[in-house]
């Protein structure tokens, strides 16, 4: 097309974002026109923020499991049409925020602000998820960039929960993939790739959807995707043996149902005292405490000592309690498992080596030490154990060994593997969840153990000092039913053993290699132009210059 002074003129393409004038003749009225551009994005930023908090209600205690395949659909739907990458990422962002807001929610009496400036940083991993879900789903996608989508977008995904799983930045709570709890298929797939995998089909499924619904030219891509899934799925619910059991362990459940109060620690030891000698005569192999059952330290104390054997002998099976005290053999607090048989402690100890943020230690205290005045944040940081542990229970005829984890720990599964791999038959996971009874986090701290039990093909128990307790065999179904947050007293599983090792426990977080490489093959492909977007409309005629 000419204008008056023949030349040809340029017409961006649609999907792409004019830069603002700048220099001497730039329009008088520019920063006006970005203000208005401002005001009229913030409604889409809060609607970004409220689609993105709704897969909070996939997981435990609403348990909408079923709505995780179409969870992420609205969020999708809403990047894709983003006029510009910089529209996609902040896009991103304000999903991941309210994401993380949603999930962490029950933070909120706890760390106050801090949950606010957690969930605005933890929030930027999802600016290049944004911008990498308009690039391959944005306008009309060709069929390679579809396909590509369906391989990259779950990737990107993935990348974004292996990062904010590290224990400095809160951990693994929130995984996608840990809704899927109970379902039987999801579980075996956690004994092939851990939650990793099922994270991996959960976000595929939804991508596929997004195909389906929002690119009718593509949508026997579409349907290829979701027909790979339901493969995959299959295979894992067909192809996928259970765990072989080779044996089973009694195991009891104490739950005090005490916290805070007159007395404190000293009311909730003679509770759990209680409950456990009315379990005498039970045929018990291991008798389990919540975290900070006792608030003193057994080693310098002798008559706390005995006081404790004496019960394994009353009860006939070892007894192990948690201690949250002040070490009298070395300097600071620590969160420690500690095993009594009836002929007195057996000598092994297991310190807690992952600690809560804020909870039990405050990152950078010297300039965030003023957190303690706003919220429940920890008084002084406990201190680290440096190595796992594996128990030898004293057992008549057989070998026994139980891996110890402290609450939080649970959300690790790379900590509850390498234990299976040290040899535990057992995983034990000791927790206290006080400060949070009104809210679903015991719930879905108690589905946990479920998705640890499933990748290590080790029966798991998950005893609480108030609730929820459950108990898993080593496919990860529930033995049993929960001991809910208002209850206090004393239970007997009857768990199955298994000698099976799981292809997770032998290979580990492939799923997330894989997703590494995938990434990286799509951002190599998409530098290279393989990706590009197709120029929207009709190439006509080359225009002629006025000289032509």
């Amino acid at each position: 097309m000419r204008n008056p002074f023949g030349r040809a003129e340029h017409h961006p393409a649609p999907d792409t974002e004019p830069e603002p004038d700048a220099g001497p003749g730039a329009d008088p009225g520019g920063r006006g026109r970005a203000g208005r551009r401002r005001a009229a994005g913030l409604p889409r930023s809060l609607l970004a923020v409220v689609l993105g908090a709704l897969p909070v209600l996939v997981f435990p205690a609403p348990g909408l499991w079923w709505a995780a395949y179409v969870c992420l659909v609205p969020w999708m739907m809403l990047v894709r049409t983003a006029p510009g990458a910089r529209r996609a990422a902040l896009d991103g962002w304000c999903g991941g925020i309210g994401f993380l807001l949603a999930v962490h929610h029950w933070l909120l009496p706890s760390v106050h602000v801090f949950l606010l400036v957690m969930a605005a940083l933890l929030g930027l991993l999802w600016l290049p998820w944004g911008v990498l879900v308009r690039a391959l789903l944005g306008g009309a996608p060709t069929p390679a960039r579809a396909a590509a989508a369906l391989c990259a977008v779950p990737s990107g995904w993935l990348l974004i929960e292996l990062v904010r799983s590290w224990e400095g930045l809160g951990g693994p709570w929130g995984l996608l993939g840990a809704s899927q709890w109970n379902v039987p298929v999801a579980l075996r797939l956690a004994s092939v790739g851990g939650v990793w995998l099922v994270s991996l089909l959960v976000v595929a499924v939804n991508t596929a959807v997004v195909l389906l619904v929002a690119v009718p030219g593509l949508r026997a891509v579409g349907v290829a995707g979701l027909a790979a899934c339901a493969l995959v799925a299959g295979t894992a619910a067909w192809g996928v043996g259970v765990p072989r059991p080779s044996d089973a362990v009694r195991v009891a459940m104490v739950q005090p149902g005490l916290h805070g109060g007159p007395g404190g620690a000293e009311a909730r030891l003679d509770r759990a005292v209680e409950l456990t000698r009315g379990l005498a005569g039970q045929r018990l192999d291991l008798v389990v405490w919540g975290e900070s059952g006792v608030g003193r330290d057994p080693s310098g104390d002798p008559e706390l000592t005995a006081r404790l054997s004496a019960l394994a002998r009353a009860v006939d099976a070892p007894v192990l309690v948690n201690v949250d005290a002040r070490r009298t053999d070395r300097p600071g607090i620590y969160k420690s498992a500690l095993l009594f048989a009836p002929d007195g402690p057996t000598g092994d100890r297991y310190d807690k080596m992952r600690l809560v943020p804020f909870g039990e230690y405050v990152p950078a205290r010297g300039l965030l030490g003023w957190a303690t005045s706003v919220g429940k944040a920890a008084e002084e940081d406990r201190r680290r154990g440096t190595e796992p542990v594996v128990m030898q229970l004293p057992e008549d005829g057989r070998t026994l060994s139980v891996g110890p984890l402290v609450c939080f720990e649970s959300a690790f599964p790379d900590m509850s593997r390498r234990l299976a791999r040290d040899g535990a038959d057992v995983i034990v996971v000791q927790s206290a969840t006080s400060t949070f009874q009104r809210s679903w986090a015991p719930a879905q701290h108690a589905s946990l153990a479920a998705l640890r039990a499933a990748e290590t093909g080790r029966p798991v128990v998950h005893a609480t000092l108030t609730g929820t307790s459950a108990a898993y065999g080593p496919d990860g179904e529930r033995v049993g039913p929960p001991v809910g947050t208002d209850t206090s007293g004393a239970v007997v599983r009857e768990l199955p053993l298994s000698e099976t090792t799981t292809v997770y426990a032998r290979w580990g977080d492939w799923p997330l290699y894989g997703a590494f490489v995938v990434v990286g093959a799509v951002c190599a492909a998409a530098g290279g132009g393989a990706l590009r977007r197709p120029a929207p409309g009709r190439r006509g005629r080359r225009a002629r210059t006025g000289r032509g």
